[in-house]
């Protein structure tokens, strides 16, 4: 099973002063709204979602069909397969694409033993 590109999706009290420290760390601002309080900054290979008053905690995120550099793959594995892995293989899902919803950009997460949240968001 591919699950794509990494991330971290880290929650944040001050979306400004976030965006600056990890400008700092050599971080660059690629995407996100911040009228929406998101961000995502790049270091190569390292990506960071910025996000404010979404989450509760910070999430490991997954992009099927995403990887880092300018060749996209043609194929990949659509993240209803993941879900229908992950099912059979006795993992509880969090939150499951909607049925009717039958293809193209949709999420799944679920909760590592820890409670952790992982978050496999396919934007494809």
């Amino acid at each position: 099973m591919e699950l794509g590109a990494f991330s971290i999706s880290l929650t944040v009290a001050d979306l400004a002063a976030s965006r600056a420290f990890y400008q700092k760390l050599g971080f660059a601002e690629t995407g996100g709204d911040v009228e929406q309080g998101w961000l995502i900054m790049v270091n190569e290979p390292a990506v960071i979602g910025l996000f404010k008053g979404m989450f509760d905690k910070n999430i490991l995120t997954f992009n099927p069909g995403l990887v880092l550099g300018p060749d996209q793959p043609e194929s990949f594995t659509d993240v209803r397969e993941i879900q229908a892995a992950l099912e059979e293989a006795g993992i509880e899902l969090h939150e499951r694409v909607d049925p009717d919803n039958p293809e193209g950009p949709a999420h799944i997460s679920l909760l590592d033993p820890d409670g952790n949240p992982i978050l496999i968001d396919q934007h494809r």
